[in-house]
């Protein structure tokens, strides 16, 4: 089991830093393309309403048409507001799951329980997955908001979106979806620490290009958290694009206002049919496998070299004092 107890607080938090930074500059066209693919609206009863293509076909084309029309530079949009969702989020995570762990581990001395390995992970990544979207929500809003944009821009910048939406929206615009998020991450990150802590050991002995399992043990654990749970994503992308300027964003001109988790889920099946509910899970799935491999090793090989060079500092200060 990988030890999350172990380092410092401020070490937990540098290491999920870097891990969510470097995860997101890796995934960032990726991600822009899921997104744009869940706000796709597409009416069963509408023949005029852009019919539900072929997953890779879709993506394909939708990529073809930002290259087209938004340039390279397109695949990014978002990315700053990303940048520090991630970052902020990484480290939050990390250290939440840090804590819970403790915090558990305490209870069971205190209480003289025995919390199986399994049910610990899932309550621990549940707690962490909670605690980091709720501080992170804004970002996340902002990132959807900027990467929903097509060539017709809703905002100027960053910080004339913050400007807007709590001008016309108020406080609550920042948190619009927000109890789509925490329904989805509650079982998505339980799913992925209880599903890594049992596949990293299975892995240990692979021996891959980056040196360990890590990887392959984060890209199973991705993939099968989040196609439990993807429903939810798209729902909460549909809120979050809600508001005063809902029909600017791409895909979304014909889409009908939503109102709560239960609203927008009926709302896609009766328009859209279930399969409106999956659109875009291929792209998160291909997304998923590199940005938690690449967030689960760079986590893991950043906490080492933090541990490592404290270490080293510890013993150049011992050796001045004596």
């Amino acid at each position: 089991m990988t030890d999350y107890t172990k380092g410092t607080r401020s070490q937990v938090v540098l290491a999920g830093a870097i891990a969510g930074l470097v995860s997101r500059f890796c995934i960032a066209p990726l991600d822009v393309l899921k997104i744009r693919r869940q706000l796709q609206y597409h009416s069963l009863a509408d023949p005029l309403s852009t019919p539900l293509s072929r997953s890779s076909a879709g993506v394909l084309r939708l990529a073809r048409d930002i290259l087209r029309h938004e340039g390279i530079t397109g695949f990014w949009k978002g990315n700053i507001p990303a940048e520090g969702l991630y970052l902020s989020y990484g480290a939050t995570q990390f250290l939440a799951y840090r804590s819970a762990n403790q915090a558990l581990d305490l209870a069971e001395q205190r209480e003289g329980l025995k919390i199986p390995g399994l049910a610990k992970s899932f309550l621990a990544g549940a707690a962490a997955g909670t605690v980091a979207t709720t501080v992170t929500y804004p970002l996340d809003l902002l990132r959807t908001r900027f990467a929903a944009q097509g060539t017709k821009r809703v905002y100027t910048g960053l910080i004339a979106s913050i400007r807007d939406i709590s001008r016309h929206e108020g406080p609550a615009g920042f948190f619009r979806g927000l109890p789509a998020g925490i329904v989805q991450i509650v079982p998505n990150m339980g799913l992925f620490f209880a599903f890594y802590e049992s596949f990293k050991p299975l892995a240990a002995d692979i021996h891959l290009p980056f040196g360990s399992g890590d990887a392959l043990a984060g890209i199973a654990s991705s993939i099968l958290s989040k196609s439990a749970v993807f429903p939810l994503d798209t729902v909460r992308k549909r809120l979050q694009v809600q508001g005063p300027t809902r029909g600017r964003y791409f895909g979304s001109s014909k889409m009908p206002a939503c109102r709560g988790v239960v609203d927008t889920i009926g709302m896609i099946v009766q328009k859209e049919g279930w399969r409106g509910l999956y659109r875009g899970l291929g792209v998160s799935l291909v997304k998923a496998a590199p940005a938690s491999a690449v967030t689960m090793w760079t986590y893991e090989r950043a906490l080492s070299v933090i541990q490592e060079a404290s270490r080293q500092s510890d013993a150049v200060n011992g050796s001045d004092e004596s």
